[in-house]
Order: structure tokens, then sequence, then C-alpha cells
């Protein structure tokens, strides 16, 4: 994914489309009504604890729904495959599918100050293919947005809260919830600076790590397609727990279509 991701670097410099600070906002906008297609990696080689590493390739769809006879407002479906790799107990590593994630956006309207609102249920299922790569439980909750674009960039959050509700009975319950900020400032010629960290708390155990990011992206448009590649190291600030993230780069190909 690396080699990858610098390969990559060299593409936006043959794009001819100028994109504005619309383009860019869009692109960057959870609550976009757009179809979108990402691939995005979280590589974490420095954990709390461990000299292992972990890795997550996740590839994420998302579809808008338009309001309908039930259910009058717009809507996002985002839907979050992971590919996973995960230190064993007994020594080496282990790759495979990781836990789905979905969840269902309601677009709300948008407040006198021009910020964006939206809030929806979400479902993560157990289709992990080993033990180590997911909590083998079904997981319910709610996902919460508010983005307030500018033309400096975006600022906001993603809240979500989850617990489980079923699943392998010889496993733990769990139940987390998370906040990930979003700062977004746009600079000239499509390029933007990014600070997206997820921090995580543990309902359970009362463990949680912070992080804070702080990296760079490109965007370029192609045809009906705005393609945007990004970097973003990640320092944990601040955590309780082993086993957690210390230091992760966080990087990925987000491509919005038609929008």
């Amino acid at each position: 994914m690396n080699r990858l991701f610098c390969a990559l670097l060299l593409l936006p410099g043959t794009a001819a489309a100028q994109v504005s600070h619309e383009d860019m906002n869009k692109s960057n906008n959870p609550l976009n009504p757009a179809i979108g297609v990402n691939v995005q990696d979280v590589y974490t080689p420095k954990l709390y604890g461990t000299d292992k590493y972990t890795n997550d390739l996740l590839l994420r769809g998302t579809m808008p729904l338009p309001p309908g006879d039930t259910i009058k407002a717009p809507q996002i479906l985002r839907l979050t495959v992971p590919v996973s790799t995960r230190p064993e107990p007994g020594g080496g590593y282990t790759t495979g599918s990781g836990d789905l994630n979905i969840f269902d956006i309601f677009l709300l309207a948008k407040t006198s100050g021009g910020i964006e609102l939206g809030a929806g249920p979400l479902l993560v299922m157990p289709t992990a293919s080993n033990d180590a790569l997911g909590s083998g439980k079904w997981q319910g909750g709610v996902a919460a947005m508010a983005i307030h674009p500018s033309p400096r960039g975006l600022l906001g959050g993603l809240l979500q809260v989850q617990g489980s509700f079923a699943g392998d009975k010889d496993r733990p319950d769990v139940a987390s919830a998370t906040l990930q900020p979003f700062f977004i400032h746009n600079l000239p010629d499509g390029w933007y600076m990014r600070s997206t960290g997820i921090w995580t708390y543990n309902l359970k155990n009362d463990d949680y790590f912070v992080p804070i990011g702080l990296g760079g992206g490109k965007i370029w448009k192609s045809g009906g397609t705005t393609f945007n590649l990004f970097a973003e190291p990640q320092w944990t600030v601040a955590h309780e727990g082993s086993g957690l993230p210390k230091f992760a780069v966080f990087m990925g190909l987000n491509m919005t279509l038609g929008k």
C-alpha cells in the first residue's frame, strides 16, 4: 500500500481540470450526497506494550438515497469492508476480512450558520474470517455528524456510539464511543492540509486513545470523477491501556462520482 501511494502521487500532475474550493469541500465532506468509492489504509507500526504492528485496508463505498414517501429526508448509506492484519498469540500474523460496518445517515436541514447536520443508525456485522480480526458480536448504535464548510475548508466531526446485542456467547460483550474531528484547510491548486484522527473510548474497560493527525492531500478532476489522494501521520497524545496505537499512518484514494 505504501508503494502504491507513492506511485499515485505522480498522477495529479497529469490532470488538466482545475478544482474549486467547493469541489474540494465536496470531496472531503462525508455529508456530500454523491456516489463515492474509497480505498484507504491505516498502518500502525507502533503499539503500546508490544513490538507488533497492525494494518487495516478499508474498502468503502457511499450511496446517496433520495427522499421517499415514507422517509422524507435524503440519506447517505456507507459500507466499509476491512481487510485486516493482526498479530497471533503464538507468534506471526493473520490477515483476512474484518467485521463489516454500515451506517445510514439522514441529512438534516442546515443551521442558520451554515452547519450541515446528519444522524442515523449503524450496524456492525461479525463477518471476520478469524477471531483476531473481529469481535464476534453483532453491534448496533448511532452515528451523528456536524460539518461547517467554508472557502477555507471544513470543520466538524463524526460521533459514533455502539454496543453488542448478539453473537458468539463465548466472546466478551463490546461497547465503544468514537469521535473523529475534521479539520480541513484548503490550499491553492487542489492541495489541502488535514487532521482527522479518531478518538476511541472503550465503554467496557475505560481504555482509550486520542490521536492527533497532521497530513495533506491533493484533489483533481478527470471527466466526471473527482480524485482525492491523501496521507496523514497520526500520533497518540493520550491513552490508557496496552495494545493501542502509538503511531499510525492513514492514507488513501477517495473517488467521488458525478458531483
